[in-house]
């Protein structure tokens, strides 16, 4: 009788295993499909995101390519503006010069020791 009891215990311990092996490979499975779904989720927000910054990289592509083209239009009218006011001001300064030329050399003199020395102390 105790052999019986032990044989029918021994198959309640290798029953329990049984199922307990096989709650272990589910659960396995489980952990596996889950691991599945988040790495897709994961992916599919990364690939938003990137996408995120390629329309963020490419509208400030587009405003710094409207800001250079703004910049340039500028600088051209600030030139023709300066060669303007040179062409207006060189007659005047010519004549000013050949009335007095030492004066305009010791002044011209002045203002490059002056900006030499600017200049040299950085």
């Amino acid at each position: 009788m105790a052999a019986k009891k032990q044989a029918e215990a021994t198959g309640t311990i290798e029953a329990r295993l049984a199922a307990l092996r096989a709650d272990i490979a589910a659960l396995q499975g489980d952990v596996k499909g889950l691991y599945g779904d988040v790495s897709d989720v994961a992916s599919e927000r990364a690939a938003k995101a990137l996408k995120s910054a390629e329309e963020i990289a490419d509208r400030a592509m587009v405003l710094a390519e409207e800001a250079a083209k703004e910049g340039k239009a500028r600088a051209l009218e600030y030139k023709d503006e300066a060669e303007e006011w040179a062409e207006e001001n060189a007659e005047v300064l010519r004549v000013r010069v050949r009335a007095q030329p030492i004066q305009s050399l010791l002044i011209a003199g002045g203002i490059g020791a002056f900006l030499g020395a600017i200049f040299l102390r950085r």
